[in-house]
């Protein structure tokens, strides 16, 4: 297993967005959405936007659009991460929101297990992550977050109100995995712990898409590289939610009908060193591939690698945490 000695750090925006709608978050309360609906804020994808098309509020925004407030306060959003986790970096997005955007905003995090509804997280305990910034129109601003600590939930603050196209929240997933004690898992999977810590190639699409939950809708959800021509292969690095034994792998080409890989092989290592959990073995386009592991030791990393180049929509590692 051969990744690079000492990887370079990325920046956190090459993070998860752990508030992604895909992933599971949800806006679960606001204190306004006149002009355009709070959900919006955590949507897949660049904020599009239609000039001149109006509807019964308005502009059609592609966002969260509060009214004008004439009394004091501010608006606010609050935001369920679809997958707690240690919170490195927010971006607040005011994408096509020219003279409409609030003039500040800050973000907090609270953590707060269970189920809780909108007004038991109102009245839980927040810490400010990013302070009282100023905003400009249709600009992307990019706050780094220094707490480690692990949060569930994340409130937009807009002083005074306006409107926001995007919330990312950029971080390592930290879930609580004392549900799946005696039980199996997917070690591999975002929504479980697991993430993409390096990989040779993200030309066409993000790495962390082999992890996401569900199934790739078209190829664009998937983790695709250039055309390789140095004769050498592609290859990324899982590390699992926890050291654990692999006792499934599914490698996934859907959608991937003339850029799938003509092989793939798995590697792990942990306490024991290196370990071959699935040899050099032939893959087919647009298709699930599940191939059952033999027992082996516990790892704590996977190395996928393809072969020459192209693309997969997901991997899955079925299997037991470690105690």
């Amino acid at each position: 297993m051969n990744p690079p000695a000492n990887p370079p750090e990325n920046a956190f925006t090459d993070l998860p967005d752990l508030a992604l709608r895909a992933y599971g978050g949800a806006v679960v309360a606001a204190s306004d959405e006149s002009f355009a609906e709070k959900e919006n804020l955590i949507r897949p994808g660049r904020p599009s936007f239609r000039p001149h098309t109006f509807g019964a509020r308005g502009q059609v925004y592609d966002g969260w659009e509060t009214r004008r407030r004439r009394e004091p306060g501010h608006d606010w959003a609050l935001v369920r991460l679809g997958v707690p986790g240690t919170v490195r970096g927010v971006v607040v997005d005011t994408a096509h929101f020219t003279g409409n955007h609030p003039a500040c905003a800050s973000v907090e995090a609270a953590a707060v297990d269970g189920y809780p509804a909108a007004g038991e997280l109102r009245a839980a305990e927040w810490t400010e992550i990013v302070p009282r910034s100023p905003l400009r129109g249709d600009a992307e601003h990019v706050f780094e977050v220094a707490d480690g600590r692990r949060y569930t939930h994340v409130r937009l603050n807009a002083f005074p109100d306006g409107g926001v196209a995007r919330l990312r929240v950029h971080g390592e997933p930290r879930p609580d995995l004392s549900i799946h004690e005696g039980l199996s898992l997917d070690l591999a999977a975002l929504e479980n712990g697991g993430l993409v810590t390096a990989c040779s190639d993200a030309f066409y699409s993000s790495p962390h898409n082999v992890v996401a939950p569900g199934l790739a809708r078209h190829q664009a959800e998937g983790w695709e590289t250039t055309r390789r021509r140095d004769g050498g292969n592609d290859w990324l690095v899982i590390r699992l939610a926890g050291a654990g034994i692999v006792k499934l792998a599914e490698i996934d080409t859907t959608n991937l009908v003339f850029n799938a890989p003509g092989w793939a092989s798995l590697t792990g290592t942990g306490p024991d060193g290196e370990t071959a959990l699935l040899p050099r073995t032939r893959l087919l386009p647009d298709t699930r591939h599940r191939f059952r592991i033999e027992d082996g030791p516990a790892v704590t990393h996977v190395r996928v690698d393809i072969y020459p180049d192209g693309g997969l929509a997901r991997v899955r590692l079925h299997g037991v945490l470690d105690r």
